[in-house]
Parts: structure tokens; sequence; C-alpha cells
């Protein structure tokens, strides 16, 4: 169960992330990164954040591009919150393919393949 600071924090830095993502990725045209969600540890040290990219077929190529600057992500992440937190926890980050898997049962069950 996660406490109302957890929950604060999560959606501060998922908030942040969004905007950094949305920012680095105008660039690259075709490509959507979305920060999903973010879930932070209780000692509020590591935060895993869940991306949700299209197009999916590039979504491990691009996720793992995020996982090696992640000390830059973390950099700026921090410029943009030094008022609000003491301690910018180390970042993780996982594809969120729910979508992909709902849109796949919602098709398996409409009898397409």
């Amino acid at each position: 169960m996660e406490t109302t600071r957890q929950n604060k924090i999560a959606r501060l830095i998922q908030k942040e992330l969004s905007d950094i993502f949305q920012r680095q990725t105008q660039a690259t045209r075709g490509v959507l990164v979305t920060v999903t969600a973010c879930r932070i540890s209780p000692d509020m040290s590591v935060c895993r954040g869940y991306l949700s990219i299209f197009p999916s077929e590039r979504a491990q190529e691009i996720c793992d591009n995020i996982n090696t600057n992640v000390r830059d992500i973390r950099f700026e992440l921090g410029q943009r919150t030094r008022h609000q937190l003491r301690i910018i926890p180390e970042l993780k980050f996982f594809i969120d393919d729910s979508l992909d898997y709902a849109e796949n049962i919602d098709r398996l069950l409409n009898g397409e393949k």
C-alpha cells in the first residue's frame, strides 16, 4: 500500500518525465512516448516508470535507449524538481504493454486471428 507522500511524489515525477519525453521526441517523427505510471519505493530512492511507446514495434529499442540515457534524464528531472524534492530517486524504465494486451484480448474475443 502506497502512502499519500509516495503518491504525490510519483505524480510529480510522472508529470515531469512526461514533459521531458515530449520535448525529446518532438525531434523524432513518428515516435510517441507516454509515461503511464510511476511507482516509487517506500524509502523514495527508486522510481519505476512504465512507458507506453508508439510504434510498438520499436518499443524495446526505444526503452533500451532511454535506459542507457537515464543519467541525463535524472539530471534534467533534478533540475526541474530541485525545489520540491530533496533527493532525486534512481530511475528505471519498463515497457507498459497493457494496451497491446487488451487489444489482443479484444481481437481474440471477436474471433479474429
